[in-house]
């Protein structure tokens, strides 16, 4: 049950989209109280349910932590009476999710006209690969090909080596989620002040070329291609990755000149920010690779606690490149309990990143894991359809939830 408290206390989703993207955003505003309702294809479910390593339930983690706080029901929107009771759905709900192909939603008969007219305050999110316009509206795509059409993909990796992964493959995903909640809270803002709902229209790709900080501003300006730079970048020296005596790695990143002074002072190095070489950032960038070496022999010639701990006094900004392992064993993680334990009562316990971001009046509140598929059927079509349980067996007969 919603707390009183709850920053989205009264509002309903109904999350009919799949995988990640769309979902996600859903995620975001079930942790915070909005009753959102999944919309899965009955006896098969959400694809991912059965994306990434399974639970002793047969749904995978991914499944337990992202449908988390979410209400499941089974609808077949193919059928004409699965998009007329989703219809019906959609002129009692606040919010509809969805990540199709463009155009599928309107095969189906339930395309923004539809829905608009069923509920003229209704907001909608649309999540696609190209978005709901554009020569390459009707292609085709996922979070990896979202990272490489954006200009991501090809900034990730060493210079002259095969372009890699720029972190997780589900990047895309995410981030378009976080994109979408966004959009919808001021979609919603503006339902409540005007009566009017509104289409969020978001491309994955988009989602992550927005990120991609002065890429489009330096080719404008002066046709400047950004290449692969490992571990570096092109606007701070030193801000690197750098190997410790005892095998660890560091991230250093100076991005001042004052911020470097301190890094020669921890260094034992002080009159190195005074020589002209490397005073300024520019010249510093200029000399990048001498730079890395000076810093690299000093992290280095030290164990990776010795330099934490020296960074940490000089004020220099400085971490250890964790592992999922160091993690778990970090005290600042688990001051902030960013790691979310629970005990499920179908997949027993289980760890999930916990809910952001940190409200001090109106926190996150956390209800249950993701759901059984179909687990809410019967309350859901019964309290806001009137559905009994006859009607309700005739549906399920006919392969329609």
């Amino acid at each position: 049950m919603k707390s009183p408290n709850s920053a989205l206390a009264g509002v309903r989703v109904l999350d009919a989209a799949t995988f990640l993207a769309a979902p996600f955003c859903g995620t975001i505003l079930a942790d915070f109280g909005a009753e959102v309702i999944k919309v899965e294809q009955p006896e098969v479910g959400d694809p991912l349910r059965k994306f990434g390593t399974p639970t002793e339930c047969g749904d995978t983690l991914v499944w337990m932590s992202e449908a988390r706080n979410k209400k499941s029901v089974t609808l077949d929107l193919r059928q004409a009476t699965g998009a007329a009771m989703f219809l019906k759905l959609a002129k009692q709900s606040d919010v509809v999710l969805e990540n199709f192909r463009p155009g599928t939603m309107e095969k189906w008969g339930l395309g923004w006209d539809q829905l608009r007219q069923a509920n003229p305050r209704l907001v909608m999110l649309r999540v696609s690969a190209y978005g709901q316009d554009g020569p390459y509206r009707t292609r085709p795509g996922f979070a990896r090909i979202a990272h490489a059409f954006s200009g991501l993909a090809y900034l990730a990796g060493e210079p002259g080596r095969t372009p890699v992964v720029p972190g997780s493959t589900s990047l895309a995903d995410y981030t378009s989620g976080l994109w979408g909640a966004i959009g919808v809270m001021m979609a919603l803002r503006v339902a409540e002040q005007t009566g009017a709902g509104q289409v969020v229209d978001i491309a994955l790709y988009e989602s992550m070329f927005r990120l991609l900080d002065e890429l489009a501003g330096a080719y404008a300006k002066s046709g400047f291609v950004r290449q692969r730079l490992g571990p570096d970048t092109v606007n701070a020296c030193p801000h690197s990755h750098y190997q410790s005596g005892d095998g660890q790695w560091v991230a250093i990143a100076c991005t001042s000149d004052r911020m470097f002074a301190r890094l020669a002072e921890v260094m034992g190095r002080p009159e190195l920010a005074q020589f002209a070489e490397f005073a300024t950032t520019a010249a510093r960038c200029a000399r990048l690779a001498e730079v890395n070496r000076l810093v690299g022999d000093w992290v280095g010639g030290l164990a990776l606690e010795e330099v934490l701990a020296q960074c940490e006094i000089g004020e220099v900004p400085c971490s250890r490149l964790n592992s999922i392992a160091d993690i778990f064993e970090d005290p600042q993680y688990a001051a902030r309990e960013n790691l979310l334990r629970i005990d499920d009562p179908r997949a027993g316990e289980l760890t999930m990143p916990a809910a952001l971001p940190r409200l001090s009046g109106t926190p996150a509140q956390f209800r249950h894991a993701g759901p059984a598929l179909g687990a809410d059927n019967e309350a859901v079509f019964r309290d806001l359809l009137k559905l009994d349980r006859s009607a309700l067996a005739g549906l399920r007969h006919a392969g329609i939830i």
